[in-house]
């Protein structure tokens, strides 16, 4: 984000609250996470959940990107609107009705798809057209989709391969667990274990009779490393892009390489050490409560967010800084979780070189079905 004279910039002809990406940020983001891909041989196939807007997508793959990761149809039927044409869909797909869209997605776009069970893949096997492109999610350790790793995934991966009209290319994992990192070593740790349980299970389903040409991993925290264990194919940050305060937390952004803020402004001072900005929940979620510094105040260290209401975020002053911030100071926020608070804003500001030059509507908003 732009600094003048060691603070950010505060864009005094923008309206609070407001979201504020800093493109050029942006832009040393998706580059550097698309040379770290090709570093070590792997193709980036980026989750735009986090940005939901088309004209990023599209740069992330004029950087390097080979295809784009969707959570859900709404998401991927507006990629395809802007013509991106590679896609997978991480997120099983279920009912007549979405069934019929993604009939309709694969006639303009190649769509591949994540799934746990064969449930799910016998309505897939239905749609019109070449067999569809599977892949098979694994739980890694956040236990959220997927069957763990080695015997319990290749039994699926048998059962559902075993269904006419499908084709099972690869097996998926999102290592989530790996946000609740306390060190380096740990975040190094879950992210080789990662790419080596997925690769371990890839080759059972060898064994089995079954070749998987695909192993992909997710999350922005493991990318880096999981992108250089043997056997990895593709990796899906999102996260990336803009960054966060959780990102900072774990080590892997700065507050130099966070590219979305909420510009805020303080509204009250009901005490020395008791500040209140004009964006809450409705602006920053409450994603990440109950972490220390789970959103920052860009420049300010001394601040230290405490809750959210609706409307209201409340922080709390160093006893040292007691009485800073009068009312009206404007302040840049780092949310928790970037990909949560796009969502929150129809329209985004951009700013390159510290001015305001475009405005970016967040169109995927609100696409979750």
């Amino acid at each position: 984000m732009n600094f003048e004279r060691g603070e950010p910039r505060m864009y005094p002809e923008i309206d609070t609250p407001a979201l504020v990406i800093d493109l050029d940020v942006v832009r040393g983001n998706v580059t550097e996470m698309a040379k770290a891909a090709a570093r070590h041989g792997v193709r980036l196939r980026p989750h735009i959940k986090t940005h939901k807007m088309p004209e990023l997508a599209l740069a992330q793959l004029e950087a390097g990107a080979t295809g784009i990761t969707c959570a859900k149809l709404g998401e991927a039927e507006i990629m395809a609107d802007a013509g991106i044409d590679d896609i997978l869909l991480a997120f099983p797909v279920w009912g007549e009705a979405k069934l019929r869209r993604l009939a309709a997605l694969r006639e303009r776009a190649r769509v591949r798809v994540s799934l746990d069970s064969p449930e799910v893949a016998a309505g897939l096997a239905r749609l019109p057209g070449p067999p569809i492109e599977l892949l098979v999610e694994v739980d890694t350790g956040q236990h959220r989709l997927g069957r763990p790793p080695g015997r319990p995934t290749a039994d699926l991966v048998a059962e559902i391969a075993a269904i006419p009209g499908v084709d099972v290319i690869g097996l998926l994992t999102l290592a989530g667990h790996a946000y609740h990192s306390r060190t380096p070593e740990e975040l190094a740790e879950t992210s080789r274990r990662e790419g080596e349980d997925l690769v371990a299970t890839a080759e059972l389903c060898a064994a089995d009779g079954i070749e998987l040409r695909e192993i992909s991993v997710g999350s922005t925290p493991t990318a880096r490393h999981v992108a250089g264990v043997a056997g990895v194919t593709e990796i899906r940050p999102g996260t990336y892009i803009f960054n966060d305060a959780s990102m900072m937390r774990l080590g892997v952004a700065t507050e130099q390489t966070v590219a979305a803020r909420v510009l805020a402004t303080v509204i009250a001072r009901p005490t020395p050490e008791r500040v209140v900005f004009d964006a809450g929940t409705k602006c920053l979620t409450s994603d990440g409560s109950g972490m220390p510094d789970w959103i920052r105040v860009a420049g300010r260290p001394y601040v230290h967010m405490v809750f959210l209401n609706e409307e209201h975020a409340v922080a709390r002053l160093d006893p040292e800084h007691a009485g800073e911030l009068p009312v009206g100071t404007r302040v840049q926020l780092i949310p928790s979780h970037a990909c949560s608070v796009v969502n929150l804003f129809d329209v985004a500001h951009g700013v390159e070189n510290g001015q305001v030059t475009t405005g970016l509507r967040v169109a995927a908003r609100g696409a979750v079905r």
